[in-house]
């Protein structure tokens, strides 16, 4: 269970230290003592003290002169003064020095309690609104996300007005497009960014396992819980859960889920009582969720729950203008990590073939392409041969997955299709067009291909091409 809050006690009187320790730490609360307004002061800045309870009357530094240095140090610091001998001067004089409030000895537990949980909001509130005015001064952060296109550009506005909230956010979009780059960039701009970002795909996670993982489980839940296990849920509190691939989820999970975007709380597998957590919850998908509403494999309350603030993110082949930032982007990052030093300017041909490929893989897609160019690259320089057959014969790879497509469509696996002779087929077919473009010239047909010429001899004379060619 998590704790509701660190308190610091300062009292010379070793009694009423142990006493105030038993109330507050019975009641949830983790609690570290000071015998002196000296150490409590060398105390306070170890630790993130959400409310502090000191004595007025001590030896030495008196409390009321702890209190106005403990204010200097911190001056949202949220202090409650306790004394036997409460007057109004005192409490007068407390409160100009900074004090929250007056506690006269002997007090009650609920009172003590009480003031303690009111003091605890106060500060935690003013904590929440420093950071959304640090947040609302943050921007998305552009080394992450690559773009200049205009939807981009809509999307970092989307993003930058979205991340200083604490409502859900659904992130749509195919495969490959960055849904989980947006995510975090939601997060580092909000005033969660320096709290826990945890990652779970659910369709990773085998479905009779997720639950654990999500919400925890005490030891002996099940069959293998050798040990207790904190939720992921639990991880992330106070900061941003990502649940990619939120499609997946069983119909049960989903229902434990919609409790905690309600309720903000849960029970861990095999226990009894609720854990709080204040999670802010990110999920995305490149499944259809109104379609699977209405085929009934996804919960309709869920689904709005979840798409408080939709963000849909287009295909990279409806956005060409961002390819050559994208591609200039990875030759950074692929040049550093691989010591090498491939220019970032692209022949017109290159950029030409780039920008008019598909990219079926979205921004996935274009990385491996560059990754593999900056690596097999002979020159410094990216040209037309480091690029991927189909990249380089687009025509040829949109026929292919054409006649794929339809060859899956009529196959029937009863009557013994030989799915090797599917592949060789296409495999001839795309070297005979290659030959072909290059005149015949195997050499420059070998690196149209991305292959050796060595390879490319064996497959013609493998494959028995008679067409002519030029070594």
């Amino acid at each position: 269970m998590a704790r509701k809050g660190t308190v610091l006690v300062c009292d010379d009187e070793e009694i009423m230290r142990d006493v105030l320790e038993t109330i507050l730490s019975g009641a949830g609360y983790k609690v570290e003592l000071a015998r002196t307004g000296e150490e409590a002061l060398e105390l306070y800045p170890t630790q993130a003290f959400d409310i502090v309870l000191m004595d007025v009357s001590m030896p030495g530094m008196g409390g009321l002169t702890a209190l106005e240095e403990m204010i200097k140090l911190d001056p949202e610091a949220v202090v409650l003064m306790v004394t036997a001998f409460a007057t109004f001067d005192t409490a007068i004089s407390a409160w100009e020095k900074g004090a929250e409030g007056v506690i006269r000895k002997p007090f009650q537990n609920e009172q003590i309690l009480n003031l303690v949980a009111k003091g605890i909001r106060k500060r935690k509130k003013e904590e929440e609104r420093q950071s959304l005015r640090q947040a609302m001064t943050r921007s998305v952060s552009r080394d992450a996300i690559v773009g200049r296109s205009d939807k981009m550009e809509d999307i970092f506005r989307l993003v930058e007005r979205v991340a200083p909230a604490r409502s859900t956010v659904l992130i749509t979009g195919e495969s490959g497009t960055g849904k989980e780059l947006v995510a975090k960039a939601i997060h580092e701009a909000s005033p969660r960014a320096d709290k826990p970002f945890v990652v779970v795909n659910c369709s990773n996670i085998p479905s009779e396992l997720l639950e654990s993982e999500l919400f925890g489980h005490t030891k002996g839940a099940f069959t293998g819980a050798v040990a207790a296990k904190k939720g992921l849920f639990e991880v992330a509190d106070t900061g941003s859960i990502f649940l990619d691939e939120i499609g997946d989820l069983r119909p049960e999970t989903q229902v434990r889920l919609l409790r905690v975007i309600q309720e903000r709380e849960f029970t861990p597998i095999g226990e009894t009582s609720q854990v709080k957590v204040d999670v802010r919850i990110i999920a995305a998908t490149n499944v259809d969720l109104k379609e699977a509403v209405k085929n009934g494999t996804f919960r309709e309350d869920l689904y709005y729950r979840l798409s408080v603030v939709p963000i849909e993110l287009p295909p990279l082949r409806q956005r060409p203008e961002d390819i050559l930032p994208l591609t200039q982007h990875f030759i950074r990052k692929y040049n550093a990590e691989n010591e090498r030093q491939i220019s970032e300017q692209l022949s017109a041909e290159v950029l030409s073939l780039l920008e008019n490929y598909n990219f079926p893989g979205n921004v996935r897609e274009l990385e491996n392409i560059i990754e593999r160019a900056v690596v097999i690259a002979a020159t410094d320089e990216i040209t037309v041969e480091c690029l991927r057959p189909e990249v380089r014969l687009p025509e040829l790879a949109q026929e292919r997955m054409n006649q794929a497509e339809g060859a899956s469509a009529d196959i029937d696996i009863t009557r013994g299709v030989n799915f090797y002779d599917e592949v060789k087929r296409f495999e001839i077919d795309l070297i005979r067009r290659a030959l072909e473009q290059t005149g015949g010239h195997q050499s420059r047909a070998a690196r149209l291909l991305g292959l050796n010429a060595t390879t490319l001899n064996s497959k013609i004379k493998s494959y028995n091409i008679t067409r002519k060619v030029i070594r």
